[in-house]
């Protein structure tokens, strides 16, 4: 339900919510909607695709129970125009209610960032790891490492780019309590931020177990990196293959991953760890931001629904040389970006190859795409070491 800029913004669910916004809207007011619009004119993303100026002019004025405004949401895609590696968003919400407030622009959002997912559309869920097929048998000489992660949000909280101090360390507290209760091989110990050295800070990170400090622009213009490193951390299993991670993008990033190529053994991981970790959480009266439409709900539109990027390191020096190497992926519907995320360049012919899709798709549906997908990407690899051809093996469009 809306607002109107001169009420006081209502109490959500029992608790006081933020009586501030990033862009103090009423202020904005003062100037036309053609004065205040954004030039989009060099900008390729989702955003900039869909946003015009009479639909500007139309939710300028609306905001959030918490006061999450249009220029919040839209932010992070003027200050961004585009990016070398992959087609962005351009948005971002923070709070649940930003998705119903300005459906208006995000419904055409999540449309052409998810494959023609419509507003009508019903997501399902599958975290049951016995009905994958395979994936125990991906060749360890190409496959370096594989990964599936995702996001939760705690319902009854702002997101990162809107949360204030207070609700930011709230969130960290009952993840700290909540993760505390996991025990056998996903019993493991959190590590905050702020308490950590430069030494331990940079051994996370180079073995691809933490967040770097946020450089991205796409992280700082969204305001996700307000109060670094405060109530940020890291929890993860003894053995180092279950990580959780806090208060980065999303409240929680829940990532399960190992060397090789056992992409089975690490969805099952994966499926247990969450469950688990949303049942304590409802111990603790607390559920995840989900809806029928837009399955769970996370800060980034482009992670909507499963919120799951399964995702291997893998060797194609040969094959990512050749010219149908985009076309390919997007026929597996997959996607590549550099093995240090989403802002680096492949080394070495190694990539980070992933499935594009998060919503519309079934959990289980998504790591059997990356599954099958990364099994035919290492036979063309072999096919291209021989010097033979891979014309036959060019699949249809999934």
């Amino acid at each position: 339900m809306l607002i109107d800029q001169q009420q006081q913004p209502r109490q959500q669910q029992g608790k006081s919510t933020m009586p501030f916004s990033n862009t103090h809207n009423q202020m904005k007011m003062n100037y036309s909607a053609e004065q205040e619009y954004p030039d989009l004119s060099k900008h390729n993303n989702h955003m900039a695709k869909v946003l015009t100026p009479a639909m500007y002019e139309r939710l300028r004025s609306k905001q959030t129970p918490s006061g999450f405004t249009l220029d919040d949401v839209i932010q992070t895609g003027v200050d961004n125009p585009g990016h070398p590696f992959i087609m962005t968003v351009g948005c971002v919400a923070g709070d649940e209610e930003t998705y119903e407030v300005f459906k208006e622009l995000l419904d055409p959002v999540i449309e052409d960032r998810h494959g023609g997912y419509k507003p009508t559309d019903k997501h399902k869920t599958d975290l049951n790891p016995e009905h994958l097929k395979g994936g125990d048998d991906l060749d360890s000489n190409y496959v370096l490492s594989s990964r599936v992660r995702t996001g939760r949000s705690i319902r009854g909280f702002c997101l990162p780019p809107h949360c204030s101090r207070g609700e930011r360390r709230a969130i960290e507290k009952l993840s700290i309590e909540a993760l505390s209760a996991l025990d056998g091989d996903l019993k493991g110990k959190y590590y905050a931020l702020k308490n950590m050295t430069e030494q331990e800070q940079q051994q996370l990170i180079d073995d691809h177990f933490l967040f770097d400090k946020p450089v991205s622009p796409l992280l700082l213009a969204s305001g996700m990196a307000r109060d670094w490193p405060d109530a940020r951390g890291i929890w993860h299993n003894d053995n180092k293959t279950f990580l959780v991670w806090i208060n980065e993008e999303d409240h929680l990033r829940v990532i399960s991953m190992q060397k090789g190529g056992n992409m089975r053994e690490v969805f099952t991981r994966f499926c247990t760890g969450l469950t688990k970790i949303e049942s304590l959480f409802k111990q603790k009266s607390h559920v995840f931001m989900w809806n029928e439409h837009l399955g769970y709900v996370l800060t980034c539109p482009s992670n909507l629904g499963t919120g799951l990027r399964g995702g291997v390191h893998v060797k194609l020096p040969n094959l990512s040389k050749h010219d149908k190497f985009g076309e390919i992926l997007k026929r597996l519907r997959l996607q590549k970006r550099g093995t240090g995320g989403v802002d680096t360049a492949a080394v070495g012919g190694v990539f980070d190859i992933s499935n594009a899709d998060r919503l519309g798709f079934s959990e289980v549906e998504l790591v059997q795409m990356v599954v099958d997908g990364v099994k035919l990407l290492v036979e063309m690899e072999k096919r291209l070491e021989k010097g033979q051809s891979i014309d036959d093996l060019m699949p249809a469009q999934k």
